[in-house]
C-alpha cells in the first residue's frame, strides 16, 4: 500500500500562480487610485492639524500666531501660495525655515510637505500664503488663506467627477476651520463645502 503525499503539482502551482497574476491586474489600478486618495486625505488632515495649532498657540500665548505656506524646509525658504510645507511660528519664517520648532523660538511647529503625500498638490486661496491668528482665535489679517484645494498633481481628475477625490480646507475670518469635499453637491451633506 502506498501512502497519500500532501503537496501540490507543478500544474496547480502554475493555475494558481496565474489566478493570483490576474487578481492583481485587475486590482493594481484600484490600488494606485486609492494610494492617491490617501495622499490626498493626509495632506488635508495636516494642514488642517497646523492650521489648529496655530489658532490654538494663538489662545494660549495671547498672542498673534502665524501659519505659513513655504516652498521648503531649508534656509532658504520663501512664501509660496503653492508650497506643500507649512511654517507655524510669531514671526514671519522666511529665510529661517531650517530652525529646529521651540516653544520659545519663532518656529512653533513645521511639516514638509514630502512626507506622507508626495503626489499632492496644493492652492491656496484668498490673497495671501500666510493666516494669523490673534490671542482670540480669530483671522487678523484684511486678506488672509480663506481656503487651500487638494489635488492629484496629473490634472483636474477629482474635480470633474473623476476617480481622485480633492478636499478643500477652509478658514472662516472667525477662525473655524474645515476640511471638506469640493464634488459634493448636495448642501445638506455635512461633507459639501
Amino acid at each position: 500500500m502506498r501512502g497519500h503525499t500532501a503537496g501540490f503539482s507543478l500544474i496547480e502551482l502554475m493555475i494558481g500562480l496565474v489566478v493570483l497574476g490576474i487578481v492583481l491586474m485587475v486590482g493594481l489600478p484600484s490600488l494606485a487610485v486609492w494610494m492617491q486618495n490617501v495622499q490626498i486625505r493626509n495632506a488635508a488632515e495636516t494642514v488642517t492639524a497646523g492650521l489648529n495649532f496655530a489658532r490654538a498657540e494663538a489662545l494660549r500665548r495671547n498672542a498673534n500666531v502665524r501659519f505659513q505656506l513655504v516652498d521648503s524646509l531649508t534656509a532658504a525658504c520663501a512664501l509660496s501660495s503653492q508650497g506643500t510645507s507649512w511654517v507655524v511660528s510669531t514671526t514671519n519664517p522666511a529665510g529661517a525655515c531650517n530652525a529646529q520648532p521651540a516653544d520659545a523660538g519663532p518656529i512653533l511647529q513645521k511639516k514638509d510637505g514630502a512626507e506622507g503625500s508626495p503626489n499632492v498638490t496644493l492652492t491656496s486661496f484668498g490673497g495671501t500664503n500666510t493666516l494669523v491668528f490673534n490671542g482670540l482665535g480669530r483671522v487678523l489679517q484684511v486678506t488672509p488663506i480663506t481656503r487651500i484645494d487638494f489635488a492629484n498633481p496629473n490634472g483636474g481628475a477629482c474635480l470633474a467627477g473623476g476617480p481622485m477625490r480633492c478636499l478643500r480646507v477652509t478658514v472662516s475670518t472667525g477662525g473655524q476651520i474645515r476640511m471638506c469635499d469640493p464634488a459634493v453637491a448636495d448642501n445638506t451633506d455635512p461633507r459639501a463645502c
